[in-house]
């Protein structure tokens, strides 16, 4: 895929930059957005869109942390940025064959030789494929990663739980929305899955933007204490969110491109 070519191409014609890189890793996160809202409607996934967001971004993440401390982007043989991609991509076509029913219906309706599977035939065929890709893709490129870090700490003596506290961020982000969700009288990730992957996906790129969910958590609770009826529209809210999580990244964005190119003498932004 593109995605996994850019960077050598960059090197090749010798264009890589600070950058480049931090362009194409913005990108990559809001991409995990975008792609997670394209695959959940494809697959009529409903709530489970969220947590195929969440086991787009945990590779992405731990990959990136990985690389702050190796100074090495290493990907496993089977990775996100090609194969992941790829079987994304095929995914959408075999819809396209199949319809979105398929997806939905129960595994062992999809596929009648795995029927006799127990639990798996009772469940749709989408958190099939959700839970095959947590066993067998998030949680070992998670832990390739946790390995690589630790390689590269302890002979430094370092602290292992120094450097996972650079996650905690991300874990607050989750843990955030996830009770906003829990608290909510509206059921946010069933009823408006897309508004919640996009805000996420965008909080992601800037996690700054945590700052909002304390509002967000103090609205839902307000429903919990007044017989389910918030203080305001749980719509309204979620929309707020994606908003003001979009006016944050866009901001971000253009602030550290402006230094960037303020710092090398180039322009980004106009042509001179």
């Amino acid at each position: 895929t593109f995605d996994a070519v850019d960077g050598k191409q960059a090197r090749r014609t010798n264009s890589s930059s600070p950058l480049g890189e931090l362009f194409d890793h913005g990108c990559d996160a809001l991409a995990c957005a975008f792609e997670t809202m394209a695959y959940g409607s494809t697959a009529m996934c409903g709530r489970d869109t969220f947590w195929f967001w969440i086991i787009s971004a945990i590779p992405f993440i731990g990959s990136t942390w990985e690389t702050y401390f190796t100074n090495i982007l290493t990907l496993p043989v089977v990775n996100g940025p090609t194969e992941g991609l790829a079987l994304i991509y095929c995914g959408h076509f075999f819809t396209a064959i199949v319809g979105a029913e398929w997806w939905a219906q129960q595994f062992g309706e999809s596929i009648p030789l795995f029927s006799w599977v127990p639990f798996l035939n009772e469940i749709t065929t989408s958190r099939v494929v959700l839970i095959t890709m947590v066993a067998f893709a998030v949680i070992p490129t998670l832990a390739f990663s946790v390995s690589n870090v630790y390689k590269v700490i302890q002979p430094r003596k370092g602290s292992m739980f120094v450097a996972l506290s650079m996650l905690f961020p991300f874990v607050g982000l989750l843990a955030g929305v996830l009770i906003w969700d829990y608290l909510s009288p509206t059921d946010l990730i069933r009823n408006y899955p897309h508004l919640v992957v996009l805000g996420t996906g965008l909080a992601f790129g800037f996690i700054v933007s945590l700052l909002y969910l304390p509002f967000a958590l103090a609205n839902a609770l307000t429903a919990r204490l007044n017989n389910g009826v918030a203080l305001v529209d749980e719509f309204w809210v979620l929309l707020g969110y994606c908003i003001f999580t979009m006016a944050l990244y866009m901001h971000f964005a253009t602030s550290v491109i402006h230094e960037i190119t303020t710092a090398l003498g180039i322009y980004c932004f106009r042509f001179v």
